[in-house]
């Protein structure tokens, strides 16, 4: 018979599933990461090279492998699809919600660990972003488990009053370098940066006292590398250096150079984690204050989970590309902290702060308000467009989109969640609050994904998406005019150019093509396009110009 252990397990990775699997395919990826990803798989497929990644057939030296890796082998199984492209981030969901039962379990109890699952499980981004097909939870997962380990490593050879912990201080070494070296494969060396970074302050807040051994950490530095040299080494060897180089290279220009025009204020990442992560945002915020602790244990590990927070965010707002998955790492502490106030309001260790509830109801009741009046915009939005002054904006809003009213049904949830909630803190039943709050938004985005999300899209990108699945098979060059995309690459499965010629956009729009060359652009950018008269426009479309140029007659 299976253990309660295994059971709980299975329970929640079940749970966990019909969470995130259901719906994957339903919308089209988003540019530009979800395509642009998506296609560094495909055409690793394509090429049958696993080693190097590329985008649009050159070499892309952004980003590691280990994504791509899952990314195409889900290719491999489900076909060039945007289920295939989201897959791995679902098992992602379920793998993370599992471990962080099993780690709040380990540290304090079974329940510690059901309501560490739902804080991550129910909160806004750390949800959607298991529904995604970018790269980013499989990399802070990696991080946070290498953390995890050291902190059990730093306990066991330490001392500290945990039972359970079996294992050698070495094993737990080793483990926390694997983890590592997969954080770095995933998504690069900014990996090691936060983990020594989290370590640096724990060093100093310790008082200078060293907490680990210097053999032991030299293990850690030689496993995690033994595992990125499957990638860094063997690539550098087979190729030469060029490759990493330039991979280096760019991991310098994110932190010192506004990456892809994404500025912001120094606040920025604060409020995405605010609002981003409700409505555990919220709940956590008691728990950032001083608190009781029951033990050694239970003291240090929010301390390092406080740590991780602020170091994730400092270094985040130092970096000059304002990003929102940038500070995704700090959804383990928030989450953490979240779980951490709840635990101890239901078992009388810390007193309820009236402020959390109020500002969970607050931000709830905006929420709310936000999904109700979607599809009201949406049966209403004919009469809206004129008072639009954005022309590609006001031309997306005619997608011929039928809305119904059941969309709302995100947004009547969202209201129901907030009204239990608060009459459950009110009575002071803060596991069932928990739950509510938790299990309620995570329906709430089950059902926005399935029913809003698809929508919106078609405004946003559908027009264009749909014109290149049409050129898939046939014989031509499809690029887009006045604007980057990753779509033209991904939709029309496009083949590796054979002609040079094809990335010379000058050639395109007036040289002896050998082929048909089909274009998209936007409404506001045709006019910087009109003294090219080989071009035809073929028909326009929410926002989106369709240009074709035939062969040039000899």
């Amino acid at each position: 018979m299976y253990s309660n252990k295994t059971l709980n397990v299975i329970l929640l990775s079940v749970i966990a599933a019909l969470l995130f699997i259901p719906f994957l395919g339903r919308v089209h990826l988003f540019d530009w990461d979800e395509i642009n990803f998506a296609e560094c798989s495909r055409e690793m497929l394509k090429l049958e090279d696993y080693t190097r990644i590329y985008v649009n057939f050159k070499p892309f030296w952004e980003k590691p492998p280990m994504f791509f890796w899952m990314q195409s082998l889900s290719m491999k199984v489900f076909g060039i699809t945007e289920f295939a492209a989201r897959f791995p981030n679902a098992i992602c969901g379920v793998v993370t919600l599992v471990v962080l039962f099993l780690c709040g379990q380990r540290i304090y109890d079974k329940k510690f660990g059901i309501l560490w699952a739902l804080a991550y499980g129910g909160s806004l981004f750390p949800n959607m972003y298991f529904k995604s097909g970018i790269i980013d939870p499989w990399f802070n997962l990696f991080i946070f488990l290498s953390l995890y380990f050291f902190i059990l490593y730093t306990w066991k050879r330490n001392g500290f009053d945990k039972e359970g912990l079996q294992k050698k201080p070495v094993q737990y070494a080793i483990w926390a370098g694997v983890f590592m070296g997969l954080a770095i494969l995933t998504k690069g060396q900014v990996a090691l940066m936060v983990f020594l970074l989290v370590l640096g302050v724990y060093f100093i807040y310790n008082r200078f006292r060293f907490y680990f051994n210097w053999g032991h950490a030299v293990l850690f530095l030689v496993v995690a590398s033994l595992i990125t040299s499957s990638w860094y080494g063997y690539e550098t060897i087979k190729n030469g250096p060029w490759f990493i180089t330039e991979f280096l290279k760019y991991q310098y220009r994110l932190f010192t150079t506004h990456d892809a025009g994404q500025e912001g204020f120094w606040g920025y990442h604060y409020v995405v984690l605010l609002i981003g992560c409700f409505p555990a945002s919220l709940f956590a915020i008691p728990a950032f204050f001083k608190t009781p602790s029951t033990s050694r244990f239970d003291r240090d590990f929010k301390k390092w989970m406080l740590i991780l927070f602020w170091v994730v965010t400092i270094l985040f707002t130092i970096v000059q590309s304002r990003i929102i998955h940038y500070s995704s790492m700090a959804w383990f502490p928030v989450t953490f902290l979240a779980a951490y106030s709840f635990y101890k309001w239901d078992r009388k260790e810390m007193n309820y702060k009236k402020y959390a509830g109020v500002f969970a109801t607050i931000l709830g009741v905006i929420i709310s308000v936000v999904l109700l009046a979607v599809p009201l915009i949406g049966l209403n939005i004919g009469k809206l467009a004129p008072y639009v002054k954005d022309k590609f904006a006001q031309a997306n809003m005619e997608a011929d989109v039928k809305w119904n009213g059941l969309e709302g049904i995100a947004g009547i949830i969202m209201v129901i969640t907030i009204i239990v909630g608060v009459r459950w803190l009110r009575k002071k039943e803060f596991y069932k609050a928990a739950w509510t709050y938790f299990a309620g938004t995570a329906l709430v985005i089950f059902f926005a994904a399935a029913m809003i999300v698809p929508k919106v899209e078609r405004y946003s990108q559908g027009a264009a998406i749909d014109f290149l699945i049409e050129r898939q098979g046939e014989d031509c060059y499809v690029t887009a005019l006045g604007y980057w995309s990753y779509a033209p690459f991904f939709y029309t499965h496009k083949e590796k150019p054979a002609n040079a010629n094809a990335y010379n956009e000058d050639w395109l729009l007036s040289g002896d093509i050998d082929k048909p060359a089909y274009f998209v652009t936007k409404i506001d950018k045709i006019d910087n396009y009109k003294q090219f008269t080989g071009l035809k426009e073929l028909y326009r479309k929410n926002g989106f110009v369709f240009l074709k140029r035939e062969i040039p007659s000899k």
